[in-house]
């Protein structure tokens, strides 16, 4: 019994160690959580509280807690305080009520299910996801496709402003409208925000050119003037000026979501010369439009272009949610937010985390965002894989949904989902595995694709059948570095 005794005891301990390093935590960022509104600060403190525990490596405690038949606080993170607190009066310990966090099981949840509904609106079925469809061109004179992308499932209708016009997505618009208003099924308007166009621009012997083919060990010149005269055989620029003089020996260059890598060997006297050091593709061709990635950089480029101030006014107008692509940091939110305030209504922010940085400085974005009643997380999983190494996604993804939880933020799973069954009509097994996943989000966004009806078929399918296991799995909490980092700058 009294070595019973000594293990509550020293648990306990532990336990109670935890809570009051939370309470501290606390306390120091009293001011800013006084400057969000007063729905959003029990999920801030809940954020903060969990950050903490994060901070930690408390993998040996959780073994200790689960030996002794008690919460290992996975699945935890939407109330962790409360479940401290609870593991502390099963060990006999009292916890008077002026103590007892207010921010419990089921406030969490419930707080989840109101952001979400209040972001993504009613839907039918509330045992999946809510669905998120991108639109093409094309949709913008099908009514028949819309009417069943909605009869099939849809929640929210995306539209990319990296693409067409405002007199093409006011046709997607009305023709959602129209559709939902006939069938009785609701649904949101999403437009994403296009951000800088890191895309390529490609000369060969002094002509404009759509695709080239690169050798590994080629070297090639990278400009920002790709219209001015160079005399070597292969030129690439960015439809995004300002980026060579950023660059540094030795910086990676990505292009085409990773397939073919580069380093940057030395500055030119007009760009920067590079070094192919990996193209993964038999073709070995580099076409033009292709997205450009700069994993080692950190580049100083305001994520709203002037043409994404300019079209503002339209999005305000008749959007639901605004995508905000490669925001970076807190300060880059705030200027949105700052220019959708002028607006009587206004559209609530999906920020997309896209970026090394966004990853690294989640933590403040979110508490940024909580300056709002209601905002959400896109998890673009895109260009986040190429950015942060396709080996680490697994990972930050998981933990991004993690912080996410603990601030009661909806998430969107994007990117890639079911891409090959909505390309060829026949999925491949690891992307049904993945799909499987996205029921840990609580909505889905799915690309534009000649399969859609089915894939939306087959994501329904997938998310019923799976939704109700993750819950039961149990993960263990080593040390978080985007916590350490973010708790680091107080």
């Amino acid at each position: 019994m009294q070595v019973i005794a000594e293990k509550t005891t020293t648990l306990s301990q532990a336990v109670s160690g935890i809570i009051n390093d939370m309470h501290a935590t606390v306390s120091s960022r009293q001011v800013e959580l006084m400057l969000l509104p007063e729905r959003q600060q029990l999920s801030a403190t809940n954020l903060l509280n969990y950050l903490t525990l994060r901070s930690k490596d408390i993998r040996n405690l959780q073994d200790r807690l689960h030996v002794a038949g008690l919460s290992s606080l996975a699945s935890s993170e939407s109330h962790i305080l409360r479940q401290l607190q609870a593991i502390l009066e099963r060990l006999g310990e009292e916890i008077t009520p002026a103590e007892i966090s207010p921010c419990d099981y089921y406030f969490g949840r419930e707080m989840i299910r109101t952001n979400s509904r209040l972001l993504f609106g009613e839907k039918r079925d509330q045992e999946i996801p809510y669905l998120m469809v991108t639109f093409d061109t094309q949709f913008a004179s099908d009514y028949q496709l819309i009417k069943k992308l909605l009869q099939s499932g849809m929640n929210i209708a995306r539209i990319n402003c990296a693409h067409d016009d405002p007199e093409i997505w006011l046709n997607m618009i009305d023709l959602v409208r129209l559709a939902s208003e006939r069938t009785g099924l609701p649904c949101k308007i999403y437009m994403d925000l296009g951000g800088p166009k890191m895309r390529t621009v490609i000369r060969e012997n002094g002509k404009l050119v759509d695709k080239v083919t690169l050798s590994e060990k080629q070297e090639i010149l990278m400009v920002d003037d790709i219209l001015s005269d160079h005399p070597e055989e292969v030129v690439v620029g960015c439809e995004e000026h300002g980026l060579i003089r950023q660059l540094k020996k030795g910086n990676r260059i990505l292009f085409d979501d990773g397939i073919i890598e580069a380093t940057v060997l030395e500055k030119h006297r007009s760009g920067v010369k590079l070094r192919i050091d990996r193209v993964s593709d038999r073709k070995q061709l580099l076409r033009s439009g292709k997205g450009m990635n700069f994993p080692d950089t950190e580049l100083r480029l305001p994520p709203l272009t002037a043409y994404d101030t300019s079209i503002l006014p339209f999005v305000a107008e008749h959007a639901d949610l605004v995508g905000y692509s490669f925001v970076r940091n807190a300060k880059d939110l705030e200027k949105l937010q700052s220019l959708l305030s002028v607006y009587e209504k206004k559209p609530a922010i999906i920020i997309k985390i896209e970026t090394s940085d966004a990853v690294k400085n989640l933590p403040g974005l979110i508490m940024q965002g909580m300056r709002e009643e209601v905002f959400g997380v896109m998890i673009a999983r895109g260009d986040l894989a190429v950015e942060i190494g396709f080996e680490r996604l697994s990972e930050i993804q998981e933990e991004i949904l993690w912080i996410c939880e603990a601030a009661h933020v909806p998430v969107i799973w994007a990117t890639q989902v079911l891409e090959t069954l909505n390309k060829s009509g026949i999925a491949t097994r690891s992307e049904i595995t993945d799909a499987s996943y996205a029921a840990l989000a609580e909505c889905v966004m799915i690309n534009k694709g000649n399969y859609v009806i089915k894939v939306i078929k087959t994501l329904n399918d997938i998310l019923r059948r799976s939704g109700g296991h993750h819950i039961k799995k149990r993960y263990t909490f080593r040390t978080m570095q985007i916590a350490l980092n973010y708790l680091g700058n107080s």
